[in-house]
Parts: C-alpha cells; structure tokens; sequence
C-alpha cells in the first residue's frame, strides 16, 4: 500500500467494550484495508482492553489512558499516536459502512488542497426512524460557517458535520487539535479552525459513508445541557462565524439549549446576542419564537414530518 494511503483509524472508547468492538470491526471491513485501528481507551478499562485483545486482529492497538479526560483529548492523543499518513475518526457507538475509507480516499487523491479535510453524510439512526444528513452538501463559496448554521426551514437545519464522517490527513489534526473541555460542538469548533489552515478545503462524499446510531435510551456527555458553556464558546470564537452564521447559531443551537430553562432572561439574552453580534435574518427570528413557544416532542415530531423521515425495518412509531 503506498505510504499517502496509509489510513490510521482512532476510536475514543471508555466502559463501552461491545459498542467499541462493533465499531472497531467496521474500520477492519473496510474495502480498503486501513492501516491500523487505535482504541484510545479513556481511563483504566480492563474488560475494554480484553475484548478487543479477542478480536485477534494485529492492526487494533489499544492506548489506555492513566485517567478519563473525555473524548476530545482522546482524539488528540489518537492522532499523536498515528502512524498513518491519514486519520479517519470512528466513535465508539457509531460504525462504517464498507465502502467509507475507500470513496474518501479517491476523493481526497482529486482534491485540490494538499490538506483536504474529506467528510461525507451518514444515515442517523433513532429508535423513531432513519434519515440521511446533511440534507444537502455546501454550495460553491459559501462560507461554511454558514452552510453549518444557517437554516432553510423553520424546523430544521441543512448541514452538518459529524465526528464519525471525518478523515484529514494526520499532520492536520496534530496542528489543529480538538478542543479538550468542550463537551458540544466538538466537529463544529475543529472544523472551523482546522479550515482556516492554509492549503485546506472541506470535500463530502455525497453518499451515506456512516451508521450515526442515536440511541435515545443511552446516556451521552453531549446530550447534557450545558448552555452558558456554550454561549461562553460562541463569545469566544466569534471571528469563526460570519456575522450572519453568529446570529443563527445563538437564535438556533444556544436557543434550544436555553428553552428547557423557560426562563425569560434567555430568551431575551439571545436575542440581544444576535442582534449585537450578529446579522439575524427574518428566519432566525421566527425560528427562535418557535423554539420557545413549542414543546421540544412537537417540534420534534413536525421536524420528523417536513424532513420526511422513513421508519427503518421492524420500527414502530410507538418504538421509544
């Protein structure tokens, strides 16, 4: 295998060893045969270590950590520990489809920064149902910030990016790590630094490259609420944002964490945020309004019914 086309994999994993070996066996699948699997096992994790040990493949390596640090150092330690001229990045309770390392790399061969960050979309898995995102892929010099923030609809959000979908090449995510503490945002936050590097540019593959499983039952770090730290976040990295982006990242993302509060003072927060930092648009507005004046199971079942949501194989409506 020539050395360009070397792709190390790095999954961060603590206390979740079958979750971690099933997501560990979709990068050893892979068509393309990657060069090496690191587990960045978070904290001491005995029976971790054993079940990837009893998967008897030489490529998985694991890196037990002395003590938990979350996943964004885990990455980071990943990527110091690399060997690959690549790095793909697997979470532990995600999984590839086949083809994800391949398509990536022949995207990434016919791009034209000599540091391409290559992304693709994924089918997000819920108990409710399957969707495929991004909804849509950036268009031709749009500002990203604005692809990942800006919304089209009243109840949903076009583009995104996910952990699970990325492969850069190493000596990018070694200059650009991943911000330790940061508990949401963590893709949104690395993307938007690591593309004002120079000589880079965010490529999708247009085709569903991974199984995003959203277990609704499971607990997840990044499911926590944690709002000023993210309104403390934004503040603090404004010059990532356009001044439209800014504005629908506060009226959007920091107002569905702020509504569960209903507390007045948010809302009005917000709305001063957008208004002094940011360029809101009329659709910013209306989206924020709903945010608040709707119950999240609402919104949620209305978002389901505009996407157009599928409910997968043996799946009921009643299934949560």
């Amino acid at each position: 295998m020539p050395p360009a086309l070397d792709v190390s994999v790095v999954i961060p994993t603590c206390d979740r060893p079958q979750l971690a070996a099933r997501a560990v066996r979709s990068a050893l699948n892979q068509t393309h045969p990657v060069h090496e699997v690191i587990v960045v096992v978070d904290g001491p994790d005995a029976a971790t270590v054993e079940t990837l040990e009893n998967i008897g493949d030489p490529r998985v390596r694991p890196v037990v950590l002395p003590e938990r640090r979350k996943a964004p150092n885990a990455r980071n330690v990943g990527a110091l520990e690399a060997r690959g001229h690549w790095t793909a990045l697997l979470d532990d309770d995600d999984e590839w489809l086949p083809e994800k390392i391949a398509v990536q790399l022949n995207l990434a061969t016919a791009a034209n920064a000599k540091l391409p960050i290559v992304a693709s979309r994924l089918i997000n898995r819920t108990p409710r149902a399957d969707s495929i995102m991004p909804r849509r892929l950036p268009g031709p010099g749009e500002p990203l910030s604005e692809y990942f923030t800006v919304r089209r609809g009243l109840f949903y959000g076009d583009g995104f990016i996910q952990t699970s979908t990325i492969m850069a090449p190493t000596e990018l995510l070694r200059r650009v790590p991943f911000t330790v503490g940061l508990r949401r945002q963590q893709e949104l936050d690395w993307t938007l630094r690591a593309i004002r590097e120079a000589d880079t540019e965010l490529v999708y593959a247009a085709e569903p490259l991974v199984l995003w499983h959203q277990d609704e039952d499971r607990d997840r770090i990044s499911l926590e609420n944690p709002y000023e730290e993210q309104l403390a976040w934004l503040r603090a990295n404004r010059d990532l944002f356009t001044a439209r982006a800014y504005a629908a990242f506060a009226l959007s993302v920091l107002s569905s964490m702020a509504a569960p509060t209903r507390q007045a003072r948010h809302f009005r927060e917000l709305l001063a945020e957008a208004r002094g930092n940011g360029r809101p648009g009329a659709l910013d507005y209306l989206t924020h309004a709903q945010i608040w004046a709707l119950p999240p199971s609402v919104r949620h079942r209305l978002r389901d019914l505009i996407v157009g949501k599928h409910q997968p194989a043996g799946k009921t409506e009643n299934a949560h």
